[in-house]
């Protein structure tokens, strides 16, 4: 008796998700990343001419990095090796690469896809190395984090790195349409009807990931009742309510405005309020750190530093959680600014700075504050009268450093608040030092 089950099917075969039934097989078909695909783009012409060569694609999910490998391997004629990260060792890898170096014998190339490869480790990554860099394998790796620090400096140099973008609210919708249209691989025996308001309401929450938002419209059509794919049925599938964005963009706008004066006006209730209508919109969650760390520069700065670091650390939060967890970060953040004491004045300091610059003649660096790595230098004068401050006591100076035409200017005004009090006290000792020409005699 056999352990096993008979593997003979019992009915009809499932059909395979739509998402990856609805995958393009060809360039014209691939929506999106025209900034690497156009006909004009070297990508598109490397491509056309049959001279692909090692690169990695860099993107956030559902952009199509897996079905753009897929389609460059066809393209060029290449048999395609799929690799997971997270399932492959260098056990496997090695094999793979010398199946492949005896297919280049016979005059057969090979793509080598690499999902997700930052999960592979230093030794595993440079497992590939020889074999990329005799031309046996031709390597697309494929990864949603940034290559420069998660792929060894040694590969890096081998590839070529391309960016992929987040698919656009009206690119995502027009591939839920052409999904509900096709009739060998989508929808379309279904003839369900839908609104481009109900298509773009599933392409705002899924936030430029087309894998995700056709799976919701999927499950969505398969509770569509009487033909129809009405908002309701796409709020029955994501079982909550759906906040749409209108076509014009406006209350995209409308709502990071409303958040950024709730936190300026230190309303940490209204804050959460808006920033919630934003998180169920679907809105991209690093958009609104974005947004946040922002604020906590041109709002709060010197007032709480610690304001900066504070969104430095959501941001590094949601990146490492993703959602709904990482949400949380977000909300604390917003509190966290909300309350915090308010200071635009590294702000409106550094804007006046630029008018000066740009209205004023670019005067040359005074000759205290010039380097002096030569004897001439030192004759013609460089580095006269500089003071260097840690060889006083106090390491506060008498010497001017602006240009002599703004000697004594002033740009940064510290407001009553928070740390910047203190910081204004420790100013205006530095000021009078220098008006009174008094300070500390230097250090032995």
């Amino acid at each position: 008796m056999s352990l096993f089950e008979d593997p003979t099917p019992k009915g009809p075969v499932p059909p395979r998700p739509l998402a990856e039934r609805m995958r393009p097989e060809t360039l014209d078909d691939f929506v999106g990343q025209e900034h690497i695909l156009g006909s004009d783009k070297p990508l598109r012409k490397q491509i056309e001419r049959g001279e692909l060569t090692s690169l990695i694609l860099w993107g956030p999910p559902g952009v199509g990095k897996t079905t753009l490998a897929r389609i460059l391997a066809r393209a060029s004629g290449a048999d395609f090796v799929p690799f997971s990260a997270v399932m492959s060792g260098i056990k496997e890898v090695r094999a793979v690469m010398e199946e492949a170096e005896r297919a280049r014998k016979f005059g057969r190339r090979t793509v080598i896809f690499i999902d997700e490869i930052h999960r592979f480790n230093k030794a595993q990554q440079d497992a590939f190395l020889p074999y990329v860099e005799r031309g046996d394998v031709i390597l697309i790796g494929a990864t949603t984090e940034n290559p420069s620090f998660e792929v060894n400096s040694a590969l890096l140099s081998r590839t070529r790195v391309y960016a992929l973008q987040a698919l656009t609210t009206e690119q995502t919708a027009g591939l839920l349409q052409r999904a509900l249209q096709d009739r060998d691989r989508g929808l379309g025996n279904l003839e369900l009807q839908a609104s481009q308001e109900v298509l773009e309401m599933i392409a705002v929450h899924s936030s430029g990931d087309a894998r995700s938002a056709l799976n919701l419209l999927e499950i969505a059509a398969a509770g569509a009742p009487e033909g129809e794919l009405s908002a309701k049925t796409v709020e029955d599938a994501l079982q909550r309510k759906v906040l749409l964005y209108d076509k014009s963009g406006e209350e995209h706008f409308n709502l990071i405005s409303a958040l950024h004066k709730s936190v300026r006006s230190s309303d940490p209730d209204a804050a959460l309020y808006w920033l919630g209508r934003m998180l169920e919109s679907g809105e991209d969650r690093l958009y609104i750190a974005r947004r946040l760390m922002r604020m906590a520069i041109e709002d709060i700065g010197l007032a709480d530093p610690r304001a900066l670091e504070q969104a430095i650390a959501a941001k590094e939060c949601f990146h490492f959680l993703g959602e709904p967890e990482g949400d949380l970060a977000l909300g604390q953040l917003a509190i966290y600014l909300a309350v915090a004491p308010k200071s635009d004045a590294a702000y409106r300091a550094l804007n006046e700075v630029r008018d000066v610059i740009r209205s004023t003649p670019a005067e040359p660096v005074p000759m205290n504050l010039r380097n002096a790595p030569t004897k001439a230098m030192k004759a013609w004068g460089y580095g006269t009268g500089y003071q260097h401050a840690h060889n006083f006591e106090d390491a506060a100076v008498t010497m001017d450093c602006l240009p002599p035409s703004l000697a004594g200017r002033r740009f940064y005004y510290p407001v009553n608040r928070g740390l910047e009090i203190k910081i204004a006290e420790r100013l205006e000792e530095f000021r009078k030092r220098r008006e009174t020409g008094t300070t500390s005699e230097p250090s032995p």
